[in-house]
């Protein structure tokens, strides 16, 4: 029995983790057990996802078989984004300047800013008041 290849990569945003897996396939997408488009329903969301993909022209090539998990929809879209990437970099090394030059490898480092005591939120502050 020959075992099947599979590469997995981990990609985070904000505070959205997700597994990937890619196996070779017809290009079907399942997302925590449903379809890519049952669990992503902003088409805007879909395309940011698919793009690692279209971008070397692996759309039919690969099976993507993920698990997100943690923060909102669209921090979990960003976290797939870059799992995917990463994942087919270890399929063939030489994706690795085209994904690059999308900027499909870089993890966005962007996070909330915490609350400060005394203040309203991260940045506003209560209203001064001179009298």
């Amino acid at each position: 029995m020959k075992q099947a290849v599979e590469y997995s990569a981990t990609g985070r945003r904000k505070t959205s983790v997700a597994r990937v897996r890619l196996s070779p396939g017809t290009g079907d997408m399942v997302v925590n057990g449903g379809t890519l488009d049952d669990y992503f329903r902003r088409e805007t969301l879909v395309m940011s996802i698919k793009k690692p993909l279209e971008c070397v022209d692996a759309l039919e090539k690969f099976n993507v078989k993920a698990r997100v998990s943690g923060g909102g929809i669209s921090g979990q879209a960003g976290a797939l984004q870059l799992g995917i990437a990463r994942a087919l970099v270890k399929t063939d090394e030489e994706l690795r300047p085209a994904l690059r030059h999308a900027g499909l490898l870089t993890r966005d480092p962007r996070m909330k800013e915490r609350k400060k005591y005394g203040q309203k939120g991260a940045r506003a502050r209560f209203q001064y008041s001179k009298r």
